[in-house]
């Protein structure tokens, strides 16, 4: 089982998605999020590790307890 299991994480954006690439601005939306200061919370899982770097640039992450 993974160290992860079951672990949550927030994710803010904290960018604009305004002159950036599609596939970004489209991951941006599969995390749930699309106006700035907006957040998540996600779980923990690789699929949105993932995605968090894609535009990580964008978005500010903090693990909940």
């Amino acid at each position: 089982m993974s160290d992860r299991a079951g672990r949550r994480v927030k994710v803010t954006q904290t960018g604009s998605p305004i002159r950036r690439p599609k596939v970004q601005r489209e991951t941006l939306v599969g995390l749930g999020l699309n106006k700035i200061n907006r957040s998540r919370i996600l779980e923990d899982t690789p699929a949105i590790r993932g995605m968090i770097a894609k535009v990580r640039h964008m978005v500010h992450v903090e693990e909940v307890k």
